[in-house]
């Protein structure tokens, strides 16, 4: 085995001397069950999975790391509709639509307002500490996205197959997140769980994850209900 930069010595690695066990792939499945429909599970995307390591040390990589990532204004939505970056990371929210934007997080995680901004123009946003931030437009109440930011290097999002990988961790001790839009805080925390990755048990299994049905609409940048649609309204449109 080749000595790969991500050696910690103190997370119980499979280390002899001074060769480490290689990083491996994490691969999981995850899969929603619905109450209101007897029970039924059926294959889940966007579900976002993220291993934390089980005790810090000084060799521990850094989760602030600086990265870029991009939350896409286009036909009155945010493409994608999530996105996972390390704390420290920018996300550029440019607007490719041809009017007026004004993109706001007031809820959760990081809280910001990035005013009215036109079409080809972008706005930033450092993400400089975990949470979930619930990303909406205070000109177009149909437009939301959620911006995850988490403490480590090491996670994935599901694909409508409900698939999950992970790639480049190395073996140890981790905590296992879950986090979904359509599922309840306290049922997400109930799936925390340790594990232990190897190249023996890179592979986490079927997740099942309980959904439910949430309130829809939201309030305006000011807490106010929205104003009806003006489609007309000069103020809006691209000059």
């Amino acid at each position: 085995m080749r000595l790969t930069r991500n050696c910690w010595p103190l997370l119980l690695l499979a280390c002899t001397g001074l060769v480490c066990a290689e990083d491996v792939t994490v691969t999981a499945r995850v899969a929603l069950v619905n109450g209101a429909d007897g029970g039924r599970s059926h294959e889940a995307g966007n579900v976002v999975l993220w291993l934390t390591p089980a005790s810090e040390t000084p060799d521990s990589p850094a989760a602030e790391a600086m990265q870029r990532a991009r939350l896409a204004q286009h036909n009155k939505s945010f493409e994608p509709h999530v996105v996972v970056v390390p704390v420290g990371s920018v996300v550029a929210f440019p607007n490719h639509d041809p009017f007026f934007h004004n993109v706001f997080s007031l809820f959760e995680g990081k809280r910001f307002d990035l005013g009215l901004y036109e079409a080809g123009t972008t706005r930033d946003v450092h993400f400089d500490k975990r949470g979930i931030s619930y990303i909406f437009c205070n000109i177009h109440p149909e437009m939301s996205a959620v911006v995850v930011a988490v403490d480590t290097p090491y996670y994935g999002i599901s694909d409508q197959r409900g698939q999950v990988v992970i790639r480049n961790v190395p073996p140890g001790r981790y905590v296992l997140h879950l986090w979904y839009e359509a599922a309840l805080p306290e049922s997400l925390k109930n799936l925390d769980r340790d594990v232990t990755i190897s190249e023996n048990t890179s592979t986490l299994g079927l997740l099942r994850l309980t959904e439910v049905s949430l309130p829809q609409g939201h309030k305006n940048l000011y807490g106010r209900d929205y104003d009806p649609p003006a489609p007309d309204n000069p103020a809006y449109e691209h000059p």
